[in-house]
């Protein structure tokens, strides 16, 4: 079975590319950097030379890349590009804070009203988060 450890990426070898599109990176003179003769992007090596990393501008955050000897590795994505985790965090406070305090404060027949203003205020953040971290 291949190894599957980081190896350190040499600036003067051609690699496959990372995006699956069977191109070539080619390494680019004078600089760390990569180019796909397929799909034309340019790749940038990163973390002491361990890392691949593609430039994109429109992305909301960068794809990076291990190489294990003779393929590529995804980088395990941080925490903050997790949007599901920070979505149920904001809605599992707002029902354990806000929803407790809404019954102590209210009658009954306000609680369904207090529970809706709570949910109308997940809604947006939650949106929010999604559309800024969504790939």
């Amino acid at each position: 079975m291949p190894s599957q450890k980081p190896e350190k990426i040499d600036l003067n070898t051609e690699y496959i590319c990372p995006c699956r599109r069977r191109g070539q990176l080619i390494p680019i003179t004078l600089t760390e950097a990569f180019g796909c003769d397929r799909c034309q992007q340019i790749f940038v090596v990163e973390d002491d030379g361990h890392v691949l990393e593609k430039l994109s501008p429109t992305y909301p955050y960068k794809r990076a890349w291990h190489w294990t000897g003779n393929s590529w590795r995804d980088v395990q994505p941080r925490w903050r590009e997790n949007y599901w985790p920070i979505a149920l965090g904001i809605i599992f406070v707002l029902v354990i804070i806000w929803l407790p305090l809404a019954l102590r404060l209210a009658n009954a027949s306000s609680i369904l009203v207090w529970a809706i203003v709570a949910l109308l205020l997940a809604i947006p953040p939650v949106i929010m988060v999604w559309l800024t971290y969504r790939r």
